[in-house]
């Protein structure tokens, strides 16, 4: 499994367990949704409250906020464990991808546990139950939400990033995995923007639903998480993919 460094990332279909229009070559986002936004800065722990927006001008169609998504979470600090530990223990459904390493601790290998997206989990709930954590600076002080930004006339607008259930499954899939061959990457890896949608039909990734592109020498497919990163799957032979 191999971790790269942080960039933007571009939009998707953003909603609980929406499945993505895909017509040949055509990006899975929403119609009205058609290029990345700012989103905050894992590693540096910027906030977008003080990000430009740039040229983006969007409209967006807003989502019932009493509706339990899956929302990309950061946490400065490299914290991201035990904002997730405290989230679990208030039986908030949230998930933290992570692999085991081999490193040398005082002259001896040890097996530790590291996140496969610093500073990076997911939680599952309404708007209002996520925020009632986010803005608890007491016991989270460090939890931010990822945000995106939009444009809506002269009026910016800023809303919590939501990352679709099927794109959360695909992540845990590609995870579990534990191939060597796997990707998990802060960065957009553009290879994957235009490629062609697909779901894994069969093999230690079945169930992934991502987009195919060559990379590295490889057919692979990935999931590009908007503000988050891109995770990619080791190689998969033709013959397991299903085209959607």
């Amino acid at each position: 499994m191999k971790i790269a460094d942080n960039a933007s990332i571009d939009d998707n279909t953003h909603g609980g367990g929406e499945i993505p229009p895909c017509t040949g070559l055509t990006p899975d986002a929403l119609p009205e949704v058609q290029e990345p936004f700012l989103a905050e800065n894992s590693q540096t722990g910027v906030s977008t409250r003080n990000a430009l927006p740039g040229s983006i001008i969007k409209t967006i169609k807003c989502k019932p906020k009493n509706v339990p998504h899956w929302y990309a979470l950061r946490v400065t600090y490299g914290r991201e464990k035990k904002a997730y530990d405290y989230l679990v223990g208030k039986n908030v459904e949230a998930y933290y991808p992570t692999v085991k390493t081999v490193k040398e601790v005082d002259g001896k290998r040890k097996t530790v546990e590291e996140s496969r997206l610093p500073n990076i989990f997911f939680a599952r709930g309404t708007e209002e139950e996520i925020k009632s954590f986010v803005y608890d600076n007491v016991n989270l002080p460090h939890l931010r939400f990822y945000y995106r930004h939009i444009h809506e006339g002269s009026q910016l607008i800023k809303e919590p990033l939501i990352v679709p259930d099927y794109q959360i499954e695909g992540l845990k899939i590609i995870c579990d995995s534990e191939s060597e061959e796997v990707i998990c990457s802060v960065h957009r890896i553009e290879k994957f923007t235009s490629g062609e949608m697909v779901r894994v039909k069969d093999g230690k990734f079945k169930g992934v639903m991502g987009r195919v592109a060559r990379y590295q020498g490889q057919q692979r497919v990935g999931i590009i998480i908007e503000g988050v990163g891109t995770i990619i799957t080791a190689y998969v032979p033709s013959a397991f993919l299903l085209h959607i």
